[in-house]
Order: structure tokens, then C-alpha cells, then sequence
């Protein structure tokens, strides 16, 4: 398991969700929801919070159906990645799987007793903390960084 905090981001419509963990790669927790309707200034957003976080790498969760196929959101999801790696390069920018970690995310607040109309903005932290976790879970598990290389294009 390489040493050093990483940041997950769960890109949605609305509001972007962003999560860390600490140096050690044990534990994930919630960092903020960025607003996600106007695209550049979620991005220069997600770069101060690079910048004030100085993580190995960014994680973003890469929006998948059930049987593993990537449709629209995916594809918005790669573009979005793209350009967040472009402008936080040399930090390297990853896109993981993140099948259910919305629905993890809300069956896990409102077990906790959060109502929907409170925990919009929440759940979307939460959901990078999931996104994180299962990140983290994967390269204890397998000694190698997990999913995909963002390649950046200057």
C-alpha cells in the first residue's frame, strides 16, 4: 500500500462530492460538496482543494450500469476527469467503478437517521467516501493502484 492521503471525487449533474483519507490509507471522511452545474468553477474548486490537500493522487468514481457498461453519465464522467487532470497535473488522476456507492451512500445516512431533503448535499460526500474506501480497499488487496490512469492531454 503506497503511503500518502488521496482525494475522491463523485462527479454528479448538480453537486460533486469529495472525500480524503488520511496519509496512511486507513480511513476516508468527508470533505465538501462543490457545486457541479457550472463545470469550470467546480474544477477550480476541486484544484484548491488539491492544492490545500497535497494528495498522491485524485479518484474519480466512474459511473457504471450493472452489467459493467458505460452510457452518457460515464462518458461525461471521463471528460470531466480529463480535464481535472489536466489542471492538477503532476498529480495523477484515476477513474475507479463506482456502481452503487450513491445508494450505499443514502442506505447508510438514512440509517443514521438523515432525512433526503437534509442529506442531498450529503450524500454526495458520502458517496466519495465510499468511492475512497473501496479504492483503498482494492490496492490493500491487490498491491496495485486502483482502476484506470487518466492520461493527460495538453
Amino acid at each position: 500500500m503506497r503511503r500518502g492521503r488521496r482525494i475522491a471525487v463523485d462527479v454528479g449533474d448538480a453537486r460533486i462530492g469529495v472525500a480524503s483519507c488520511d496519509p496512511d490509507g486507513i480511513l476516508a471522511t468527508p470533505v465538501e460538496t462543490v457545486p457541479g452545474r457550472d463545470v469550470p468553477a467546480a474544477h477550480k474548486r476541486l484544484v484548491a482543494i488539491v492544492e490545500e490537500y497535497e494528495p498522491i493522487e485524485v479518484v474519480v468514481g466512474l459511473p457504471r450500469s450493472l452489467n459493467g457498461r458505460e452510457g452518457p453519465a460515464a462518458a461525461k464522467v471521463r471528460t470531466f476527469a480529463r480535464e481535472l487532470a489536466r489542471r492538477v497535473a503532476p498529480v495523477p488522476v484515476r477513474l475507479v467503478d463506482e456502481r452503487m456507492t450513491t445508494v450505499t451512500a443514502s442506505q447508510g445516512l438514512r440509517a443514521s437517521g438523515r432525512t433526503a431533503k437534509k442529506g442531498r448535499s450529503v450524500v454526495d460526500q458520502a458517496a466519495a467516501v465510499v468511492i475512497l474506501q473501496s479504492a483503498l480497499e482494492t490496492e490493500r488487496v491487490s498491491g496495485r493502484a486502483p482502476g484506470e490512469a487518466v492520461e493527460v492531454v495538453i
